[in-house]
Order: structure tokens, then sequence, then C-alpha cells
């Protein structure tokens, strides 16, 4: 039962409204119920806030004053609040909150592989378009003296991020131009070759390359065992432990994009290519012995030597190469082209300059403009197109794929990344959108909002062909990959014999178990002689005759193999 009290104030509530009318709605007291004066409309700039933070951020401390995240002035950065002098925090301190917030989520995911690099801005320079135009309608190289603004990143392969800059690794060589067309990638190495030729080995080859599931530590039997089940690995298993795999930092070393890609003229013919950058700082290579020194005194050696190389103005540079291939000449070519195990000797198929680029400007910010940098090879244009290499071909959904998971869908968008030519289609949404999200273009392919559609190039039935179903595809170890090993070794000096040697036999003499040592010891022996039985001795085993078919690179139906991937 309601009190007399209550009683009393709902009754001259009750009386009050009947008088007033008070009720809910647009008449409703206290709601506003005019709209705006007319031709007093207000409009916002939406990326005011964005441009202006920006540009704040290019401001030095001394010109700026302490803010929250949203703008709100903030006394001190150190301060918090608590209850008296010696009580708990407040859940109210939103700065300490927003501290820790922000702190908590510094670190993306690294790279699963080039994890360890440094980079730099510059610029690339057509030295011979004449020679360019004969084989591809690429815009960039279109013109001779015309620039194009490139980022570079070099790495390691295997080592974590923190791991030392000169350890026996490969070296990623990694360009992104920013055309005039578009954005191009070349995603290079060091090295004219890979470990590997069938995709699905690559993460097994990385695994070995990482740390052991139980110990956590590098492990020599999985690093061994790996390369000496997968001989076509032993051309690039002899670049490494030659002087060439401790390059003395980034800047003397020469690139090659590995891979066989296609150049591609306006009428739709093409050719093979590929490229190759020629240090102009001239090859140097530490030691082993002074590999490790370096990697104990200064793990960040390879980083330094290039950032104060630019800074005091002596801008590294290198000259751009092109070897053409046509498909006709690619038919009968000692090596197969779509084999990222072979190399295209300059004796095989000659260089051609095409071009010089330089590094002439420093990250500003590394996180922004290096650790977010995305290469990518299937960011491609006009011109430049993959050949069916099925590594290349694998690393065309890789590469963006992990570039998705570390940086996000919109990581384009990103400034380091960002096309300098309009980008419109229809791709819209997903986390951190902060470009615009194309506007209020339509969503889809509208026929009362079109959009203009560029020219097609040429017929793509007519641009490639293929027979044949689908098939199992396995590498075949052959005789043929035993050639580079062979031509590699010949072309070493005697001095560079005897460092290749002490270098696998330090390493490989580690691994505690005999068979893997000697299945890696044979094959060096099947290379060469000499080599093999020096590492032999070297770490204790007694070499076993291998015998290896002659045949294709390939085999082209599902085979099981014994072990590996070989028949021994």
């Amino acid at each position: 039962m309601l009190s007399t009290p209550f009683r009393l104030l709902f009754a001259a509530v009750s009386a009050a409204t009947t008088v007033r009318g008070w009720y809910p709605g647009q008449d409703a007291p206290g709601l506003a119920r005019d709209t705006a004066p007319p031709g007093q409309a207000f409009t916002f700039a939406i990326d005011t806030g964005f441009n202006l933070q920006e540009q704040t951020s290019s401001e030095a401390a001394p010109d700026v004053e302490l803010t929250l995240d949203n703008g709100a002035p903030y006394p001190h950065p150190f301060e918090y609040e608590r209850i008296g002098a010696d009580g708990p925090l407040l859940l109210q301190d939103t700065h300490v909150l927003e501290v820790f917030g922000s702190f908590d989520r510094e670190r993306i995911p690294e790279r699963v592989v080039h994890a360890r690099g440094a980079g730099a801005h510059g610029y690339f320079e057509v030295t011979n378009a004449e020679f360019c135009k004969n084989y591809t309608m690429m815009d960039m190289l279109s013109e001779n003296g015309l620039r194009t603004p490139i980022t570079m990143r070099f790495s390691t392969v295997g080592g974590e991020s923190g791991s030392p800059d000169e350890a026996r690794d490969p070296r990623g060589f990694a360009m992104k131009f920013r055309t005039r067309k578009g954005i191009v990638d070349f995603v290079m190495n060091n090295t004219p070759v890979f470990f590997i030729r069938d995709p699905s080995k690559f993460p097994h080859f990385i695994h070995t390359q990482k740390r052991h599931p139980s110990s956590h530590l590098r492990d020599k039997d999985m690093f061994w065992d790996y390369l000496g089940s997968n001989p076509e690995s032993l051309y690039q298993v002899m670049r490494l432990f030659s002087d060439l795999g401790t390059p003395y930092g980034f800047r003397h070393m020469d690139g090659w994009t590995g891979h066989t890609y296609r150049w591609v003229k306006q009428d739709g013919t093409w050719s093979y290519v590929k490229l190759y950058a020629q240090t102009m700082q001239g090859i140097k290579n530490f030691t082993n012995a002074d590999a490790n020194a370096i990697a104990g005194s200064n793990p960040d050696f390879a980083t330094q030597d290039l950032y104060e190389a630019i800074q005091n103005g002596t801008y590294p540079g290198w000259t751009l190469y092109a070897q053409v291939l046509s498909p006709e000449a690619a038919q009968t070519f000692k090596y197969n082209v779509l084999d990222l195990t072979k190399d295209w000797g300059f004796d095989d198929v000659e260089p051609v300059e095409i071009g010089k680029f330089y590094l002439t400007q420093n990250p500003t910010n590394y996180f922004a403009e290096i650790e977010q940098a995305a290469f990518s090879p299937s960011n491609m244009v006009d011109g430049w197109a993959p050949s069916a290499d099925p590594v290349l071909q694998a690393r065309l959904f890789s590469y963006p794929d992990t570039h998705r998971y570390r940086l996000g869908v919109n990581h384009k968008q990103i400034p380091v990344n960002a096309p300098i030519n309009p980008v419109a289609n229809f791709e819209r949404d997903g986390r951190m959108n902060v470009n615009g999200n194309q506007g209020s273009r339509p969503v889809y392919m509208s026929t009362l909002s079109k959009m203009k559609l560029p020219p097609r190039l040429y017929a793509d039935e007519a641009h490639q062909q293929w027979t044949g179903g689908a098939v199992a595809s396995l590498a075949a170890v052959n005789e043929i990959d035993f050639d580079w090993p062979r031509r590699f070794w010949n072309g070493l000096s005697e001095q560079d014999q005897q460092n290749l040697i002490s270098n696998v036999v330090g390493h490989l003499g580690a691994a505690p178990t005999y068979s893997v040592r000697q299945r890696m010891a044979s094959l060096f022996f099947h290379a060469n002689a000499t080599l093999g039985q020096a590492i032999a001795d070297g770490v204790g085993v007694k070499v076993v005759n291998l015998t290896f078919p002659d045949g294709p690179t390939w085999f082209n139906v599902t085979k099981t193999p014994v072990g590996s991937t070989l028949n021994y």
C-alpha cells in the first residue's frame, strides 16, 4: 500500500500534468524543437585531426605540449592518482590506464622470416630505357633519367628481431618502387638462388633454421638433417658457408631477384627476366672469426653502418642489371628457368645495365617507416609479371597474407606503403581504415555512378597457354643439381676454398648424429672430392659414394620419397 505522503505527492503531480499537458513527445518541455536556421548548415572536414596529428609528429619536443591521447592537456607524465599517501590506485586515473594500455600493445608480431633488418629511402634512376622498351611496357623504365622514389629494407632470414645482424645467414634485399602507375616491389636476396624449389618445403626449412621445440635452442642436427636430405639446396649451402654468408654490413653486397619473372610488352608478348643489383661499394665480407667477434661486440653492426653512412652523406648505391631470355630460348636453356635453386651465370645470359639506385635518406621513425614497410612480390605493375616458378607463385599469397596478419588488412594505407597515384576500387572497411574509406562512392559496380575502367592491354587467352591436368609435383634430385656447386667451388680462390671448408667443419662438426654428418659430407664429396674429403675428415665420418639420375627438375607424378625427397 502507498504511504500517505507519497499519495499526496502523486495527486499533486497528476493535477499539474493535467493542466500543463506534460507528456513525452516532440513538444515535451526541455527538448529541442527547432532545426538549424536556414543557410547556417555546418560541415566539418573529417580528416582535420588526422592531418594535424601527422603534422605534429614532425615537430620537436620544445614546440609541443603534453596531452593525453584525446588531446586533453596533462600536467606531468609521471603522475598517478591514489588514495592518500599510501593507498591503492584509482580506476578513474585514465592517464595511467592509457599509458599501460598503450605500452602493453607496442609490439606487433615480428616477421616469421626476415625479422631482423634495417632500411632507408632513396631513388632509382633509369639509364637504359631503349633496352627496356624492347621487352617491357613498365612505365618506371620508359625514360632515361626518370627517378622513382624507393624504400629498401635489408635483413637476415632466420634470426629473431633482436638477433645479431652479422649472423651467418642469407640477407634480404627488398625494394619498394613508388611508380607513377602503382607500387612495384622487388623482393630480392643477396644470393641468386635459394634452398628450395618446392614451395611446401619452405615452412619445414625455416623451422630447422630456428629453435628446437623442446630445448628452444638452435639445433645443428635439425639444421643439417634438412639440408642433407634435400640436396637441391647444396649450391645455396656452399654460398652461405663461404665468406659471402657474412657480408660486411648491408652496403657491400649484391642483390638478385632469384626468381624468374616476366617482362611484358603492350602487345602481350613477353620474355623471361631476372634482375641483379651490383654494389658500387665493392664486395666486402667478414671471415667467420671476425663475424663472430662483431656479433658479440656490436650485434647492430650492419644497421649502424648503413645509418651512419647515409647520415654522413656517403650514400650507398647499386647498379641494376637485367638478364633476358625469350620463351623459346628457355625451352633449350641448360637449366630449368623456373627452378629457384639454379642461377643464370653471366656467361650463360649476359646482364645489361638498366639503371642505378641510391639510398639518401634515413628513416625519421624506424617503426613507422621500416618495421611497418610491407614488401610483396604480388605488388606488380603493367609490364612486370610472375613466371610459373612454384615458389614465386606461393610467395604471391604468403607475403601479403603475412602483412594482413602483422599490420592489418589496410596496411597499404600506412604512409610507407601507400601508392603515390590514386587508388579506387570496391574494397572497404576493416580495421584501421584511416584514409577516408573511399568516401561515398558506390561500394559495387554501379550503373548509376560509373567508375572509369582502364583499357585491357592484351588478350589474356593468347598471352599464356597451359596444357595438361592437375598433377602432384615434387622435386627430383639429379645430376644437374650439382652443376652449380661445382661451378661455385671452382670459382673460389684457394683461401676462399679453405674458409668454406673450415666454416662447414666448425658448424657441421657440432651435429651430434653421425648419419647426419656423413650424409652431408657425402653430398659435398659428390660435388667435389677434395671438398668432401676435407669436410669428412674434419667432422669424423667416412664418405659414401652417391649416384643420382639424369632427368627433369620435377617429377610431375606423386612420388613417395624414402626418408627425404631422394632415392638414396
